[in-house]
């Protein structure tokens, strides 16, 4: 039976990645490091897809000590800038919403193959050495091209692959679909679900929009902004943190754990428990599962 743990705050990670999507940990995995790092509550947050909630929440059958909250990260975009949002407890067989992430995906897995082919002119790389890299049914990108460099011994790791080969900048990058930033608040809220704006002021992944866009977010229904993130420096923390107590948002902390695949840990940062139940109040999509 899921409790909180006596005697210390709740800790709670609300943007986690399986191999549903660019994660290391299976989704039944993730549950089991979640236990493992000591947190009560843990966000399952694959990119575009729902695909791991069946089998982690199958682990939560198990007894598994944690509470889960089924969500997923959503691609998107504003002003022409990248934006990611976080779903939250939506319901996940909203058909106007699992519309436009089938675009999406099949966009994301379209870009990807072109990123490909353009990096087989110069590096050894295939398609098949990127499909090894993924369990049968995730979405394939950028992550896994960058796991299949690692394989063929092209880079060390991710990060250099990033660097050197798939960030936004370089002659290798190639465009995909995404959503309108507003009209996928309005559908997380439609489905149900609470929208948060996931690292919204992270300029180390690139250009990041100005607050009349998360205004008009506001507008439109998002709940919350993910403030605490390895991505936001001091000074990009404080900005979201002013920028939703200004628009009455709600703040979060998460690790945005990928396993192997990023050096972010279970837990490194949180949000507070208010704010999860905050949240879990404001949903009506799915419950939170708790073993």
């Amino acid at each position: 039976m899921w409790r909180p743990c006596e005697g210390v705050g709740v800790r709670i990670d609300l943007h986690t990645h399986s191999t549903a999507s660019d994660g290391t940990d299976t989704p039944a995995g993730l549950v089991a490091a979640a236990v493992d790092a000591g947190l009560d509550v843990v966000a399952l947050t694959d990119h575009d897809s729902t695909a791991g909630w069946a089998e982690a929440a199958g682990a939560l059958a198990q007894g598994a000590p944690v509470a889960l909250v089924r969500g997923m990260e959503i691609s998107c975009v504003a002003d022409g800038i990248s934006l990611h949002l976080l779903a939250y407890l939506h319901d996940d067989t909203y058909e106007p919403l699992v519309a436009e992430l089938a675009r999406a995906r099949s966009s994301r897995e379209g870009r990807a193959r072109r990123i490909v082919e353009a990096l087989g002119q110069d590096v050894p790389l295939t398609w098949d050495d990127v499909a090894a890299q993924a369990r049968p049914g995730a979405t394939l990108g950028r992550p896994h091209i960058a796991d299949a460099l690692v394989a063929r011994g092209v880079v060390e790791d991710r990060a250099e692959a990033f660097r050197h080969y798939l960030h936004s900048g370089s002659r290798y990058h190639r465009g995909h679909y995404a959503l309108d930033a507003v009209a996928a608040v309005e559908l997380v809220r439609a489905a149900g679900g609470v929208p948060v704006l996931a690292h919204p002021f992270a300029a180390v992944r690139g250009r990041t929009v100005g607050d009349p866009v998360v205004e008009e977010l506001a507008d439109a229904g998002l709940a919350g902004l993910e403030a605490h993130h390895l991505d936001h420096d001091a000074a990009q923390t404080r900005r979201a943190i002013g920028l939703a107590d200004r628009l009455g948002l709600l703040v979060t902390g998460s690790s945005d754990y990928h396993g192997t695949g990023k050096p972010n840990r279970l837990g490194e940062l949180t949000t507070d428990r208010a704010v999860f139940e905050a949240i879990e109040a404001g949903a009506r999509g799915v419950p939170v599962l708790r073993g």
